[in-house]
């Protein structure tokens, strides 16, 4: 299956210049496309749907997509190319006749209270310089007096 991830809308443009330049029956007949199947709409003219998009693969990534490599069917390849702005009337009257999304009316269930967030790592205090002895250098206790020299 071919992915159309890449495929812009320039090389759809791209594949729709071929097809105009070699004609309809001779753009199929050099990819091997069948005739038929869904048509989308470009300046009022239509256009093969799988052909078009195949050739426009091969423009993106160096490899044509054969007709048998579009997953979903051609419903998928008129929903790529309305996607990106192109004419597509049987995409746009199966959105249409899609039924339309409704939020559930059942209300929902209360949520489990969250469990407590973890403390913070906390940033060392900064160390304070203290009066050392200058004889043993211990640290100087309040009263500025060395315990054990004086």
């Amino acid at each position: 299956m071919a992915t159309f991830s890449a495929v812009t809308r320039a090389h759809i443009l791209q594949a729709i210049a071929e097809h105009d330049s070699r004609g309809a029956d001779g753009f199929l007949g050099v990819y091997g496309f069948p005739a038929g199947g869904g048509f989308f709409l470009h300046e009022d003219r239509p256009y093969p749907t799988t052909a078009i998009l195949g050739v426009a693969h091969r423009f993106a990534t160096g490899r044509l997509a054969g007709a048998d490599e579009f997953h979903g069917g051609e419903e998928a390849a008129q929903a790529l190319l309305a996607r990106r702005g192109f004419d597509v009337p049987q995409a746009a009257a199966a959105r249409a006749a899609a039924p339309a999304r409704t939020r559930p009316t059942e209300p929902k269930a209360p949520r489990a209270p969250r469990a407590a967030a973890t403390p913070r790592a906390r940033k060392p205090e900064p160390v304070e310089f203290t009066k050392t002895c200058p004889t043993c250098s211990m640290v100087l206790p309040g009263t500025g007096i060395c315990d054990y020299c004086d």
